[in-house]
């Protein structure tokens, strides 16, 4: 069984230290969570999308260097820079202060948006990690959600929304695509893209808040092994 609690007061902290070097000690026993997205209707795989490749325009990539993900939320699109990582756990940053902490392909804390993920508790592993046996048996997923607007106004804050969550794998032209489908407290549908051979997922939809609008995550840089 893996417990994980994240905390926004740290994830919002790292809007404003760049070096998240007490942060990162901090989050170490600190980040799994899941994200809401509206249920999606036709239950069938999109259309082909590649992995990115020049996805970031001419001014963007004469910025970039290192690990980088280019993050798109509605006609805003930011290029993050991993600005702490340890493992699979990392910490991305915008020149905007937009946060995202991730395990993985997981988003799992968010902060600089009007509404943040603050912290998740799973009651098993996270299928995520192996993507790969997602394409020959579903698995089922649960977990405790916390989410806190930044204006921490307690009328808004809702804590331990319970999740049912099922993922499942279908192998399509550009690799393993993952649909993961929740109930429950909340309701929302996550969408990721992964190498059919290593399981390494290079673009996700997920969401990171509670006003309607998905965040499409692309790897334009992985991180070193």
């Amino acid at each position: 069984m893996r417990r994980t609690l994240l905390l926004f007061p740290l994830a919002l902290a790292a809007c404003q230290a760049p070096e998240m070097g007490e942060w990162g000690r901090s989050a170490e026993n600190a980040l799994r969570a899941s994200v809401f997205l509206p249920p999606r209707q036709d239950g069938l795989a999109p259309a082909r999308y590649e992995p990115p490749s020049g996805v970031l325009e001419e001014a963007e990539a004469e910025v970039t260097d290192g690990p980088t993900l280019l993050v798109t939320e509605g006609r805003r699109r930011r290029v993050m820079r991993m600005i702490q990582g340890n493992g699979e756990q990392r910490m991305w940053r915008s020149d905007d202060g937009f946060v995202l902490a991730t395990d993985g392909a997981r988003v799992v804390a968010t902060a600089g948006n009007p509404t943040s993920l603050a912290a998740t508790r799973f009651d098993s592993p996270d299928p995520l990690d192996d993507v790969t046996a997602l394409a020959e048996r579903p698995a089922a997923a649960r977990r405790l959600v916390d989410i806190v607007p930044a204006s921490r106004d307690p009328g808004r804050m809702r804590f331990g929304v319970a999740l049912e969550c099922r993922l499942r794998a279908e192998r399509v032209p550009e690799g393993l695509f993952v649909e993961e489908r929740c109930g429950g407290g909340a309701r929302f549908v996550n969408r990721y893209w992964a190498d059919p051979e290593t399981g390494a997922v290079w673009r996700s939809e997920q969401w990171v808040g509670t006003d309607g609008r998905p965040v499409t995550i692309e790897v334009v840089s992985p991180p070193a092994n």
